[in-house]
């Protein structure tokens, strides 16, 4: 028996936006880091609350950038295996998110989102969606499962060919076009 294994990484199609913020991240956080450091400098000559709010400040906003620059460079990878499909979040390369694994075999519905189901499915009360995508112009798909008595849809924009490989574990009558 032959193996099915696909892997494939999202990216966004146009970065240009979003590069220039992670840039301009870098250089605020250096500026903010440096300002909080010169205040610190002062504050340790003449003591004021006004000084010491203003490194804080500083500081903490130098820390939240380090923390959360790198979701602006955002990836998702989708890893089919034999019927098993693995999502995860990738930030700048280097720090990766698990999101978790499904069956193919246990969804209830899948299809392309410019269908008539998905549009029936979104719309149900208590839908809990995770939208694994960053490109809304592509062509997007949807899995639609229950799992202990809650409703999930799960969006994401794989490839026609992994498409084509998820079909092939489908039970019949799930994929809606």
């Amino acid at each position: 028996m032959m193996d099915h294994f696909l892997e494939e990484v999202v990216v966004k199609r146009n970065r240009t936006f979003n590069d220039v913020l992670y840039l301009l991240s870098n250089v605020v956080m250096v500026v903010c880091a440096l300002l909080a450091f010169m205040t610190i400098n002062t504050l340790l000559q003449a003591f004021h609350w006004v000084i010491l709010v203003f490194a804080l400040l500083n500081a903490a906003v130098a820390f939240l950038l380090f923390l959360y620059r790198d979701r602006l460079r955002t990836e998702y990878e989708y890893t089919f295996t034999n019927g098993d499909l693995d999502f995860a979040k990738v930030f700048n390369n280097q720090k990766r998110k698990t999101l978790g694994t499904m069956r193919v075999k246990n969804v209830d519905a899948f299809g392309p989102v410019d269908s008539n189901e998905f549009r029936k499915l979104i719309n149900m009360p208590e839908l809990k969606r995770r939208n694994w995508f960053l490109n809304r112009e592509a062509n997007l798909y949807y899995f639609y499962y229950q799992k202990e008595s809650v409703k999930n849809i799960i969006v994401f924009e794989p490839s026609d060919e992994l498409v084509d490989m998820i079909k092939k574990y489908l039970p019949m009558g799930v994929f809606r076009a």
